[in-house]
């Protein structure tokens, strides 16, 4: 059994006008390449854990062929809560796990067991600017008013983050892999309360996505960063190919 990840299907059967394939080739027919690598790369006892973003739906009645889509992908599916999940209300995380258990998981404020390690996270959040730079492109001041406002959504999701760890250390694991749907840190910053929190608990990795495009593949952390493997795992980044976790 493996465990793969993947995040931002940006998924659209009944939402046609929210169509990804506006941006750019790698976007065009997204959906027939996620079910071509998924069924090609994830079998039917692997896990694959979705890190947000899954549908354009702004209600679950408007999600369900989006969902369906994702139930039909091999393995057990693990779904992230992300920023475009307007379906998903934080407090409807048990309802959900209810009405598609058997099919689908809602990871947020709880933690699924993968072998001897706890699959645990929560959406996360990242001050993104704007960053206001002089004519060298060096960075001179930011927007106070958006980065208090980030601030009390960070301190929120850390404490998700935790609700969803110590679930996992009271039930005895000791061995943890972190998934978040935003980026651990944004650009200026090498560390935040995420990349500390994963370090207190010994997280081995984190896995995040959300960042879209070239030009910000390389907005926060990838590689072995103070003893913790960090992935990116947007769909985009990984021309929509599971990568393998475990």
């Amino acid at each position: 059994m493996a465990l793969f990840a993947i995040g931002d299907f940006h998924l659209s059967f009944q939402t046609p006008e929210k169509s990804m394939d506006v941006f750019g080739a790698v976007w065009r027919h997204h959906e027939e390449k996620i079910k071509r690598n998924c069924e090609a790369l994830v079998g039917p006892h692997d896990t694959l854990v979705i890190t947000g973003d899954h549908s354009w739906g702004r209600k679950l009645a408007e999600c369900e062929q989006d969902l369906t889509f994702i139930e039909a992908l091999p393995g057990r599916k693990i779904l992230l809560r992300g920023n475009h999940d307007m379906f998903w209300d934080a407090k409807r995380t048990a309802s959900l796990n209810r009405r598609f258990a058997g099919k689908l998981s809602f990871l947020q404020n709880n933690f699924f067991a993968y072998e001897d390690y706890a699959l645990v996270g929560t959406k996360g959040f990242t001050f993104e600017g704007p960053f206001y730079l002089d004519g060298q492109g060096r960075v001179i001041g930011w927007d106070e008013e958006r980065e208090a406002h980030a601030k009390m959504l960070v301190e929120r999701e850390c404490t998700r983050l935790r609700r969803s760890l110590d679930a996992a250390v009271a039930a005895g694991f000791q061995k943890f892999i972190l998934f978040l749907h935003y980026p651990p840190t944004n650009i200026l910053e090498q560390k935040s309360p995420f990349t500390d929190i994963a370090e207190e608990y010994g997280a081995e990795q984190v896995i995040y996505s959300h960042c879209h495009g070239e030009e910000r593949f390389h907005d926060s952390l990838q590689g072995v960063v103070r003893g913790i493997t960090y992935r990116l795992v947007s769909g985009d980044y990984l021309d929509f190919k599971p990568v393998r976790i475990l």
